[in-house]
């Protein structure tokens, strides 16, 4: 006699044998869940919506509630021992010899030379303290001679009696007031008491001043003084 359900081959059970545990849960939950869609989409029909109605009672009793899947136990992973590392000491290595470093030779810095003291040059004087050459004296000749006091000459005595005669020529130089100033024989009588005779008589003469553009200045002239004897 069959019944309604049918039993799975020995091919099928080798096949589901195979499978994991979580491969076996889902497979049953992917049957539970097309029978529960089947269910539904039967449930839709009217006619078989009231079959089942009527048929509630009956198969109340036969129909247990699905058991809730419970979750895989979470997978152990096998602790493996801890091992402490080995440890080698490695041998000491030779301690590096000392490197001696020479010191480098002293550098001698040649003298440096001698600088030379350059004086600075004088500086050059303005034109405010360069002093002026004095005007040179105006020749006046002896014929432009103006007397304001006359020469008066004295013959010396001695000369008289030893009969000395001759010309003397006194160089002098008249000054802004008249005065004779530099009085000298430029060109001697021969006789010594003569020459200073006529020297002695040109510096008691006054003269007027020379003039150049209206304003006394110096000159210089040559005066003959003339000694003669009576005949």
């Amino acid at each position: 006699m069959q019944t309604g359900t049918m039993l799975p081959s020995r091919r099928q059970t080798a096949d589901y044998d195979a499978l994991s545990d979580g491969q076996r849960r889902a497979l049953v939950a992917a049957i539970f869940a097309a029978h529960i869609v089947a269910l539904w989409a039967l449930l839709q029909v009217p006619q078989v919506r009231e079959a089942v109605v009527d048929a509630v009672p009956i198969f109340a009793s036969l129909i247990a509630p699905p058991r809730p899947l419970e979750p895989p136990p979470p997978s152990r992973v096998p602790e493996r021992p801890v091992v402490a590392p080995r440890v080698i000491a490695a041998a000491p290595s030779p301690a590096p010899a000392p490197v001696v470093v020479a010191a480098p030779p002293e550098i001698v810095e040649p003298p440096a030379p001698p600088m030379a003291i350059v004086n600075p040059p004088a500086p050059a004087p303005t034109p405010a303290t360069v002093p002026l050459p004095p005007p040179q004296p105006k020749v006046i000749p002896a014929s432009q001679v103006q007397y304001l006091e006359p020469i008066e000459v004295v013959y010396p005595r001695l000369s008289i009696r030893q009969r000395e005669e001759g010309i003397v020529m006194v160089r002098l130089l008249i000054d802004e007031g008249g005065l004779p100033r530099d009085v000298q024989v430029s060109r001697s009588s021969g006789s010594a008491r003569l020459d200073e005779a006529a020297m002695t008589a040109v510096r008691k003469a006054r003269f007027k001043p020379p003039t150049e553009n209206g304003r006394p200045v110096t000159g210089i002239t040559h005066i003959p003084v003339d000694f003669q004897l009576e005949k």
